[in-house]
């Protein structure tokens, strides 16, 4: 009767929604894990979970005298979860039949995200084979119960949801001793906590995720600023976006790709969720592709309209390089604040900025949200159609692994028509409620790690290329507030590794994915690293390896999941949207990457299957000899490709800016590594520089021409 009386009372106080199938709470042997919010979460799942379980609690937070007044109010076991022998008491109770609530952190949060798991309560589940019902609690965090910061929003009566997942199982794991076996189980139950968070995120557009950030966060708080440094409010974003879609709108039609050259600033940020909140799709072009890459990119994804800026164009000295694409009707962001007219003004001011979701299209998150394109490093660009749900997936995908909060700043310079920097870079701080400072061009090394020390950033992705070189210019304090550098797009070079190791005392996090998939595959956390690796696949994503004739070991990856592509625009079919699919099936990508996937579930990339080369029969990896250059001389910069040989198949070509550089250094450096001499080159080519696209990647279809006449 008391549950009864506290259950109307809160659902008058605190509006909380039940979602998921509760039949799934119907196990003999039931143990739903969840994560901690709040002191307010035990009472929470014991109102409204349809049964009477028994809360397994963490000795510490049991002394507190409010935890204890709720604790009064249903049943409990005090544990300590750092002790073994504290678990088995748990054993008993769901060896006796009684459903038992356990979270597996141990701990409140006090991040807002996912903490450390703890390994008893999983072992306890294995050992019992119990059922496992993740219960994911959101929202309160934002009550004044939690433990967060103050740089999450608190409010009296926040919106509480506690949604129930489909249940799973942890097999005990096949270890040699009882160590690891709890070890391999806590690393299951990680992973189940990790994509119980994932699999709960909303199915929502770019736009309604936006207006729920301004909603949970407030339109005063500041967000982004870039380099003019001026520190731009939700309500600013909301406000820039809402006009600048109203007038985009005008340009093409419902599901119409218009084309975005622009750089890293806030109203390119704007110009994204407005255009995609009126149904118009962003085509963001590559402005360091030159005029023959952006007319090929234009042609594929059939735009007929684009927007710039005059004086980006003339800052960029692009102006020429847009003349020559034909067939694209330039549109300047100059021209577009005199059409917004008195009644647009009226529109936005008296009813946009107070109903946001009213004022713009309803947009299925299956539509295409942006269309982004291939750096063209292997051949012609494609056009890369990302669905709002692809890109709020992995965005979900990346929150589920790593811990951002709104204490953090994110420092982006990865252009944003790139995957990385669009998605990882932009958009996730955005949604989520993470400051963010934009910066036009990752190549200023002595400015960029001098404007993340005044900007006080903590978070930076970033490709090793430009990390090496931020690495030669920084000073040893520059980087002082940096929690997390996250490098992608291009493997990790060791050196690199090591330099922000010892100069900075930072360990980079690698990771791995492709614009296809919007783009994280997997990455290295610190709960869950290995260096040579680029980490665990994120939750939600499928894989198969598929074998590869030559190479021992591994195979070409194959994946699925929500963050995949919609399809293709490519050149020589126009405008026709070409959905993903492999020698696996429809709805897989292959990503032309040879990996291993080891027992702990980490990536190993070999290589790409187009960066081999095959001499006498004889499959050689060119990454593998560019490591053997790298090892020969750490300084430099290297990159290999091949030619045709007429006695051999192919022979490799070593291009270096290193002049000392000679085979027999190549030689020693390939004993030193256990690389076969048929790794080492006999061609080595000395240049200033190597060949690089705007988005950090070497660029291998100007080295393999270069190669061709070496």
């Amino acid at each position: 009767m008391l549950k009864k009386i506290i259950r109307l009372l809160t659902r008058w106080i605190l509006p909380v929604e039940l979602r998921g199938d509760t039949a799934e709470l119907r196990a003999e042997r039931l143990l739903i894990i969840a994560n901690h919010q709040s002191f307010l979460d035990g009472l929470l799942l014991g109102l409204y979970l349809p049964l009477n379980p028994v809360f397994i609690v963490n000795t510490g937070i049991a002394k507190h005298w409010g935890f204890r007044l709720i604790l009064s109010l249903v049943d409990h076991l005090a544990v300590d979860p750092s002790n073994p022998m504290a678990m088995k008491r748990v054993v008993k109770l769901l060896e006796s039949g009684r459903p038992v609530v356990i979270f597996p952190e141990g701990r409140i949060t006090v991040t807002g995200s996912l903490m450390k798991v703890y390994e008893g309560p999983a072992f306890v589940a294995a050992r019992t084979g119990a059922t496992i019902v993740p219960v994911r609690l959101e929202g309160a965090t934002r009550s004044y119960f939690s433990r967060t910061s103050g740089d999450i929003p608190k409010r009296l009566f926040p919106r509480i949801t506690l949604t129930v997942l489909p249940a799973t199982r942890i097999p005990m794991p096949d270890a040699p001793s009882a160590k690891l076996r709890r070890r391999k189980a806590g690393d299951a139950m990680r992973k189940i906590m990790q994509n119980m968070l994932f699999a709960s995120a909303p199915q929502r557009s770019l736009f309604d995720a936006l207006v729920d950030a301004v909603r949970i966060h407030g339109r005063a708080t500041p967000i982004v600023e870039d380099m003019r440094q001026i520190e731009e409010t939700y309500g600013d974003i909301l406000r820039a976006a809402l006009a600048l879609g109203r007038i985009g709108s005008r340009l093409g039609g419902e599901g119409e790709r218009i084309g975005v050259l622009l750089p890293n600033l806030s109203a390119t940020v704007n110009l994204i969720f407005g255009l995609s909140a009126f149904q118009r799709v962003p085509a963001m072009l590559n402005y360091t592709a030159g005029a023959e890459g952006m007319q090929n990119a234009c042609a594929a994804a059939g735009v007929k309209v684009a927007i710039t800026s005059r004086q980006f164009l003339d800052t960029a000295k692009l102006s020429e390089t847009v003349a020559a694409v034909q067939g694209v009707r330039w549109v300047y962001l100059e021209d577009l604040k005199p059409s917004f007219g008195l009644l647009d003004k009226a529109w936005l001011m008296g009813f946009a900025l107070w109903f946001p979701r009213w004022a713009a299209h309803r947009v299925d998150p299956e539509a295409t949200a942006v269309v982004l394109f291939t750096s063209g490093s292997e051949g012609k660009p494609k056009g890369v159609a990302l669905s709002h749900r692809a890109l709020l997936a992995n965005v979900a995908q990346i929150c589920a692994v790593i811990d951002f909060s709104p204490s953090d700043k994110f420092f982006c310079a990865l252009p944003i028509f790139h995957a990385f920097g669009l998605t990882a870079g932009a958009i996730l701080p955005l949604v989520t409620g993470t400051k963010l400072f934009l910066y036009p061009s990752p190549l200023h090394y002595k400015v960029i790690p001098e404007l993340i020390y005044d900007r006080n950033c903590t978070v930076l992705f970033s490709t090793s290329t430009f990390l090496g070189n931020y690495a030669k210019f920084a000073n040893p304090y520059d980087f002082y507030r940096l929690r997390y550098v996250v490098a992608g797009a291009e493997k990790l070079n060791d050196e690199v590794r090591k330099a922000w190791f010892d100069k900075f005392g930072i360990r980079i996090l690698e990771g791995y994915g492709a614009t296809e998939t919007a783009p994280v595959l997997a990455v290295n956390t610190p709960m869950a690293y290995q260096a040579g690796s680029v980490g665990q696949l994120l939750p939600g994503i499928e894989s198969r390896i598929e074998p590869v004739s030559g190479i021992e070991g591994g195979g070409i990856l194959h994946v699925r999941g929500p963050n995949v592509m919609s399809g293709y625009y490519r050149f020589e079919q126009p405008g026709v949207l070409i959905p993903p699919q492999s020698e696996i099936g429809a709805g897989w990508y292959n990503t032309g990457d040879v990996v291993e996937i080891d027992a702990d579930g980490f990536v190993i990339i070999k290589g790409r299957v187009k960066r081999f080369a095959k001499i006498a029969g004889e499959m050689v990896s060119l990454e593998v000899v560019e490591r053997i250059a790298t090892l020969a001389s750490p300084a430099h910069q290297h990159a290999a490709s091949c030619q045709a040989d007429p006695q051999r198949g192919e022979s490799i070509v070593l291009f270096t800016t290193d002049t000392a550089l000679n085979r027999e250094r190549l030689l020693e450096a390939a004993r030193t590594n256990g690389s076969p001499e048929l790794a080492v080159p006999k061609k080595i080519v000395v240049v200033e520089a190597l060949p690089i696209l705007g988005t950090g990647k070497t660029d291998y279809v100007t080295l393999k021409k270069m190669a061709e006449t070496a």
